[in-house]
C-alpha cells in the first residue's frame, strides 16, 4: 500500500486557518470597522487559489472576517444603537410558534483526526486535535459539575466529567456566552455577549443567575439587573465573595452589582474613563470607547484594591490599567513601572495568586498589531509584590515561548507567525490556587511554568506537524499528547470530584489535564458529541449512493474545517477538509461529490467523499478549482443553478460560471460572466434557469462611501438593477429567485432599520428586511434595469437576515441572527406575510436548505445543524 507522503507544515490546511468570526448569538455591536493592520490586505492570495502562503495570514484573515461580519450588520453608518437586540428579540417572542419539530443531527462525535481523511493539501487529520466542537468561551466548575459556555451555543452541563452533556440555557434570549463564575452559595452567574476581541460582533442580553446549576436550568426570569447591559459584550464576570459583589468587564466599562441584593436592582457603572470624563477620548470612534477587558481584586486587601484593564485592541488614549484603592469608589490610571510600556497597553488578562503576593499579566501590543508584526504579544509579566503599579518583570515574550517546545517556532511553522500573533483575540492566564509560582498562559497554544516564569514549557501545542515525532501514519507517530486545538480562551481549575484537574476552552472545544509536572497529554471532553457548539457557515446534503434511502450531510465550519456526516462512518463525523470551511455545494444525487470553500472562493472539489486513506488513488482526493477573483468576500457565495445543476455560479468581484462542474480540474474551468464593478464584492448570489441575481457591496465599509447594489441578466444581458426611493441602504445578504417569474427575485437585507441606526446617513437605513424586486423589462437612462421594489417583510421582526429558502412544498424559511422564522408562499404573495418562529435555540442561523430526502436542514453558528420534515 502506498501511503500519503509526509508533507511539511507549509502544505497543511490548519496553518491557513482563518479562525473566523469569533461571534455569538445576539445583535451586532455598533462598530465602524477601523483600518486593518498592514498585513490584513483585502487582496486574496493569488485569486484565492492556494491554501498556504504565509502562516501569519491567519491573524489577518481572522480580523478581516470579523470586519466583514460587522459590515453586514451595521451598514450604512456603522453605528447601531443599544436596544436593537432586545427589540428584535421582543418582536420574535411575540410571533406564534411554528408547528414543525426540529432535531439536531450533529450531536455526535466529530473526529478531526480520522486516518481515512488525510488529503496532504487539505486535511489537518493527524495534527492531534482529536475530537472537537465549536469555540468554548467560558468555563465554571463546582464540586460536582462542569459548565461550558459556547461562543454562540449557550451553556452545557456535565456532572460526569464530560462523558455526557445537557443544555441548560436554551430559554435565555441569547446563546452568546462571555464569562461564567460560581458564587459561594453555589449559584452560577453567567455574563452574555462574547467579548473575545474586546469589541465583538455579537452582543448579549445582560447577566443571569441560576441558584441550583447542578440540577436546574435557566429561564428568562434568571436575569440580574435592568437594561444597562443590553447590547454589550462581556469578557469577564468576577465574583468578589469577601465583599458581596459581582463585577463585569463589559464593552462600555466596568459594572458592579450586589452578590445578594435584589435581582431587579440595576448594575452600577463603576469605571468608564471616557464616559466619566477622566480623559479625552476623541481619538477613537465612540463604538470603541471604554472597553473593559478584565478586572481583578487583590486578595488580602478586604476588597479595597481593584485593578481593571480598559483598552481597545488597536490603541486609544484611554488604554491602560486603572486602579482603585477604595473598593471601586474612585479610580486612577496606573503608571506601571518596570518592563511594561505604558504607551503600548492593549487587551490584557490579569490574575493574582491566591494569597495576593503575585500579579500576572498577559498583554497585547497595539503597536505590534497595527504594524503587522509576527506576534501581537507585548509579553507576559509579573509583579512579584502584587502591586498593580509594579515593578513588573517580563517573564515571557514571543521568542521565549517559541523556544519552549512550541509548534509556532519559525523553523516549524514558517515566518510571520509567532506565539501571540492573535493576542488581541485569544489569551488567558491562570494561577494554580495551591501554588503562586505555577502559572498557565493561553495564546494560540498553552504554556506552563512551575517557577514563576523563570522557565516555560509548551504543554498544549498548536499541532504535531513540523515535529520529528510526527508521522502521517499513526503507528509511526511517536508524539506525546501535549497537543490540543488552537486559540485558547478560558481556563478553570477543578474542585470537589474534579480536584487536581485543569480545564481549557478553545476554538475546538474543551480539554482536560492533570495538574502535575509529569502530565503528558490532554483529554478532549467533546468525544461524546453532546457538547455540540459547532459553528456552521453552511450545510449541503446529497443522497448516499452506497446506502439507498440515506443521505450524506456536509457543513463548513468556523475553525473546524468541513464536517461530513456519512452513514458509512456509523454515527461519527469526520473532517476531510481542515481550516475554516465556508459555503458548501453538494451533488443532491451523489453526496460524495462536493465542492467546499476554504474561504475567499478557495474552492476545493472531491468526488469520493474526501477519502484519503493512504492509497495512491486517494493522494489527491481533493482538487483545487478556485477562480482567480480579485475581491471575494471571506465567505463568498457559490452554488449550482437551481434548475440546471450542470451549471455552477460563483461570486467575488466577478460573476463566474462553470459548465464542467464535476469534471473540473482547475480554476481555469470557470468563465468570467460579468463584472459588478471595480472595488465591488458579491455578498449574495443565486441562479435559476441561467438567470443570475447578484447582490454586492463596495465600498463595503459602513460610512460615507458605503454602497450596495443588485445585478442580474434577467433582461438577457447583465445590468445593474435600479433601486427606487425608500429601499434601505443596507447590505444585501440574500437573493432568492421567484420560481414563478424569471424577472422577480426576493432580496434580503441585513442590519437593523432606521430605528437603530445612528449618525449621518441613518435616514438611508430605511425599513424592511425582505423586498420583492421585479424587472419592468425597460432599461433606464443610466443603462440600468428598471424595476419595482416592494417591501414584503410583513410582521418580520427587525432582525438581520442571512438566508431565505422557498421550498418545493410552499414553505418559506428564513435563517436570521436570532434563529429561524417561516411563513408560506401563499402568505408571502399577499405582500404582507405572517411569520412564525421555529423551535431552534436563539442562535445565528446561517443557511436553510431543502435536502433530496425531502427534509429541511438549517445550519447554525453555534448549535450545529438541525433537521425537520419539509
Amino acid at each position: 500500500m502506498t501511503l500519503a507522503p509526509k508533507v511539511s507544515t507549509s502544505g497543511r490546511g490548519r496553518g491557513l486557518r482563518r479562525a473566523a468570526l469569533c461571534v455569538v448569538a445576539g445583535a451586532a455591536l455598533a462598530v465602524t470597522p477601523l483600518a486593518l493592520p498592514s498585513y490584513a490586505s483585502s487582496t486574496p492570495h493569488d485569486g484565492g487559489g492556494g491554501r498556504y502562503h504565509d502562516a501569519g495570514d491567519e491573524a489577518a484573515e481572522l480580523m478581516a472576517s470579523q470586519t466583514e461580519f460587522a459590515q453586514a450588520r451595521s451598514a450604512p453608518t456603522g453605528l447601531v444603537a443599544p436596544g436593537a437586540y432586545a427589540a428584535a428579540y421582543g418582536q420574535l417572542s411575540a410571533l406564534p410558534a411554528a408547528p414543525s419539530t426540529w432535531s439536531s443531527i450533529t450531536d455526535v462525535p466529530y473526529n478531526s483526526d480520522d486516518p481515512r481523511y488525510r488529503d496532504p493539501s487539505a486535511s489537518n487529520s493527524s495534527g492531534g486535535a482529536g475530537y472537537v466542537t465549536g469555540r468554548v468561551q467560558a468555563l465554571a466548575v463546582d464540586a460536582h459539575c462542569l459548565f461550558a459556555g459556547g461562543a454562540a451555543g449557550g451553556i452545557k452541563r456535565s456532572c460526569d466529567n464530560g462523558a455526557t452533556w445537557t443544555p441548560i440555557a436554551d430559554a435565555l434570549p441569547t446563546q452568546s456566552i462571555g464569562s461564567m463564575s460560581i458564587a459561594p452559595d453555589g449559584a452560577l452567574w453567567v455574563a452574555t455577549g462574547d467579548g473575545t476581541t474586546g469589541s465583538a460582533t455579537y452582543v448579549g442580553a445582560g447577566v443571569f443567575r441560576l441558584a441550583s446549576p447542578d440540577t436546574a436550568t435557566f429561564t428568562a426570569a434568571s436575569r440580574v439587573g435592568g437594561t444597562e447591559l443590553d447590547s454589550q459584550v462581556i469578557r469577564r464576570i468576577l465574583v468578589d465573595a469577601a465583599n458581596g459583589r459581582v463585577f463585569v468587564a463589559a464593552s462600555r466599562g466596568l459594572y458592579v452589582h450586589s452578590l445578594t441584593g435584589s435581582s431587579s436592582t440595576a448594575w452600577t457603572q463603576s469605571l468608564a474613563p471616557c464616559a466619566q470624563g477622566m480623559l479625552s477620548c476623541t481619538d477613537v470612534n465612540a463604538s470603541y470607547r471604554d472597553i473593559a477587558n478584565d478586572v481583578a481584586v487583590q486578595p488580602g486587601t478586604g476588597g479595597q484594591v481593584i485593578l481593571a484593564n480598559v483598552a481597545w485592541r488597536s490603541g486609544a488614549a484611554y488604554n491602560g490599567f486603572y486602579l482603585s484603592r477604595d473598593g471601586g469608589t474612585t479610580w486612577a490610571k496606573v503608571n506601571p513601572s518596570g518592563a511594561i510600556n505604558l504607551k503600548d497597553v492593549g487587551n490584557a488578562t490579569m490574575q493574582y495568586s491566591a494569597d495576593g503576593s503575585k500579579l500576572y499579566v498577559v498583554l497585547e501590543s497595539p503597536t505590534a498589531l497595527n504594524s503587522g508584526a509576527a506576534s501581537a504579544l507585548a509579553g507576559v509579566y509579573v509583579s512579584n509584590t502584587g502591586a498593580a503599579a509594579g515593578p513588573y518583570n517580563q517573564i515571557a515574550n514571543p521568542s521565549t515561548l517559541a523556544q519552549s517546545g512550541s509548534a509556532e517556532r519559525k523553523q516549524r511553522i514558517g515566518k510571520g507567525y509567532a506565539p501571540g500573533v492573535q493576542a488581541w483575540y485569544n489569551q488567558f492566564v491562570g494561577v494554580d490556587p495551591a501554588n503562586a509560582k505555577h502559572v498557565y498562559v493561553g495564546l494560540e497554544e498553552v504554556y506552563e511554568s512551575w517557577d514563576g516564569g523563570a522557565s516555560w514549557k509548551t504543554i498544549g501545542r498548536y499541532w504535531d506537524f513540523g515535529f520529528s515525532c510526527w508521522s502521517n501514519i499513526d503507528a509511526d507517530n511517536t508524539c506525546d499528547g501535549n497537543v490540543l486545538h488552537s486559540d485558547q480562551h478560558t481556563i478553570a481549575f477543578g474542585s470537589g470530584s474534579s480536584a487536581g484537574q485543569v480545564y481549557v476552552g478553545n476554538d475546538g472545544g474543551l480539554y482536560q489535564r492533570a495538574v502535575s509536572p509529569t502530565a503528558s497529554s490532554w483529554r478532549s471532553l467533546s468525544a461524546s458529541g453532546q457538547l455540540d457548539l459547532l459553528q456552521y457557515y453552511s450545510v449541503g446534503v446529497g443522497k448516499d449512493v452506497a446506502h439507498p434511502g440515506k443521505v450524506q450531510v456536509w457543513g463548513g465550519l468556523q475553525d473546524n474545517g468541513v464536517s461530513l456526516l456519512d452513514p458509512a462512518n456509523k454515527g461519527v463525523m469526520v473532517s476531510p477538509y481542515g481550516g475554516d470551511g465556508g459555503q458548501q455545494l453538494v451533488d443532491p444525487g451523489n453526496g460524495c461529490r462536493t465542492v467546499g470553500e476554504y474561504v475567499d472562493l478557495t474552492l476545493q472539489m472531491t468526488t469520493n467523499c474526501g477519502v484519503a486513506d493512504g492509497s495512491a488513488a486517494s493522494d489527491s482526493s481533493i482538487v483545487t478549482i478556485a477562480p482567480a477573483d480579485p475581491l471575494p468576500r471571506f465567505i463568498a457565495p457559490f452554488s449550482a443553478d437551481q434548475t440546471e445543476p450542470n451549471t455552477w455560479v460563483a461570486g467575488g468581484e466577478y460573476v463566474w460560471t462553470n459548465t464542467k462542474t464535476w469534471a473540473s480540474t482547475s480554476g481555469a474551468d470557470w468563465t468570467k460572466a460579468a463584472d459588478t464593478g471595480a472595488g465591488h464584492s458579491i455578498t449574495a448570489l443565486a441562479s435559476r434557469n441561467h438567470v443570475v441575481w447578484a447582490g454586492w457591496c463596495g465600498s463595503c465599509n459602513p460610512g460615507a462611501s458605503f454602497a450596495r447594489g443588485l445585478m442580474t441578466n434577467a433582461n438577457g444581458s447583465y445590468q445593474q438593477v435600479a433601486t427606487t426611493a425608500g429601499v434601505p441602504l443596507r447590505m444585501v445578504t440574500g437573493v432568492t429567485p421567484d420560481p414563478a417569474d424569471p424577472r422577480t427575485s426576493y432580496v434580503l437585507l441585513g442590519g437593523y432599520s432606521r430605528n437603530w441606526v445612528d449618525g449621518p446617513g441613518s435616514d438611508l437605513a430605511g425599513s424592511g428586511h425582505l423586498w420583492k424586486v421585479t424587472l419592468t423589462g425597460v432599461t433606464d437612462s443610466n443603462g440600468q434595469a428598471a424595476a419595482t421594489w416592494t417591501d414584503v417583510s410583513g410582521n418580520l421582526p427587525d432582525i438581520p437576515g442571512d438566508n431565505l429558502l422557498l421550498t418545493s412544498t410552499g414553505r418559506v424559511v428564513m435563517a436570521t441572527d436570532l434563529g429561524v422564522v417561516e411563513t408560506t408562499m401563499t402568505s408571502l404573495r399577499t405582500g404582507a406575510p405572517q411569520w412564525s418562529r421555529d423551535a431552534i435555540p436563539v442562535t445565528i442561523a446561517t443557511q436553510a436548505l431543502e435536502g433530496p430526502d425531502g427534509n429541511l436542514y438549517v445550519a447554525t453558528y453555534g448549535r450545529g445543524i438541525y433537521r425537520t420534515a419539509s
